[in-house]
């Protein structure tokens, strides 16, 4: 009977200070990085203490697995890094050693980009081989991002959040999602004769190549449709990286500069992107956009993180079960 496992990426994270120089040639694919953004990401790191996203992750696994066996469906899940232990080539040799045969792997970055999941895919294929020839055999989830149970699992944080901050100011809460930036070069290539950067890939020329930017807005929209009495959302990108040229926009700081001039005094910031907590959270929101909206007289909030959601680990179960059908079909 063949073997068949659930196999979960996500992008990992050092567990020290120290391994940031490291971990982070992984992330840029051994790259020069300068010393000062070196630097700079360490003393978020500080300020923060450490980042979870391993740890978390790992439970996201144990849960989801849970999940399965709850549904009449045991399947062994398993977990890889692409930037730091465990490596997907490290997971992927121990499942072959475990006899897996067929594996539904299934991206911990709902949204579809080549910056993300693209990287992911290949990661994987460079150790999974050629299935019938001693390699695995793959089902691989490019895009959840429309996700109903995703788009539940978010909106419950929110509805949680909304009422909360409702309740202290008396009124209703605006909301403004974001998603983690990409570089623009990497969404969208250059137009000939087009003047200047877009924010959103597409926009003025048809459909992009690249689905990131719907698939981070089709999530934030799903996500609002659930939440009854939210005045008013937008969407922003937060987190553009140190590396030359333009990223995708709008900016976090852009949207709170216009938000304050428009009288916003309070507002909810929920990161559609991340499934967990880790330093683009507990730093870019927690701290700097925090700090950022406060001194432009904006009260900033945010929801508690997917994390160990139980709705989470349902959404990704039945895409696993999706996964493991289809590699039975």
């Amino acid at each position: 009977m063949t073997k068949r496992a659930v196999l979960l990426l996500a992008h990992g994270t050092p567990e020290t200070v120290e391994q940031i120089p490291e971990y982070l040639r992984n992330v840029v694919s051994g790259r020069p990085m300068p010393q000062h953004v070196i630097e700079e990401i360490q003393h978020r790191y500080s300020l923060i203490g450490r980042s979870p996203l391993t740890e978390i992750t790992l439970e996201q696994g144990r849960l989801v697995e849970a999940e399965l066996a709850r549904q009449g469906s045991p399947t062994p899940v398993y977990v890889g890094m692409r930037n730091w232990k465990p490596y997907i080539p490290d997971v992927v040799r121990q499942m072959r050693a475990d006899g897996v045969e067929e594996a539904a792997v299934i991206c911990l970055a709902p949204q579809n980009s080549r910056t993300s999941v693209g990287l992911y895919r290949r990661a994987l294929q460079a150790e999974a081989g050629v299935a019938g020839s001693g390699g695995l055999k793959i089902d691989f989830t490019d895009s959840w991002a429309d996700s109903a149970l995703l788009a539940e699992a978010f909106a419950e944080r929110l509805r949680a959040a909304e009422a909360r901050m409702a309740a202290e100011t008396g009124s209703p809460v605006p909301v403004l999602f974001t998603a983690h930036s990409v570089p623009m070069r990497t969404v969208q290539p250059p137009t000939e004769g087009e003047g200047g950067p877009r924010h959103w890939p597409g926009e003025g020329t048809g459909s992009s190549p690249d689905p990131y930017a719907e698939d981070a807005h089709k999530t934030a929209e799903l996500v609002a449709e659930r939440v009854a009495g939210i005045p008013r959302w937008e969407f922003a990108f937060q987190s553009q990286g140190a590396s030359g040229g333009a990223w995708l926009g709008p900016t976090v700081e852009e949207t709170l500069d216009r938000l304050a001039g428009e009288g916003v005094k309070n507002l909810i910031l929920q990161p559609i992107g991340f499934l967990c907590d880790h330093v683009e959270i507990l730093y870019d929101v927690d701290i700097a956009f925090r700090e950022y909206a406060a001194q432009k007289g904006i009260r900033l909030e945010r929801p508690d993180s997917l994390n160990g959601s139980e709705m989470l680990a349902g959404a990704v179960a039945e895409l696993a079960i999706q996964g493991l059908m289809r590699l039975v079909g």
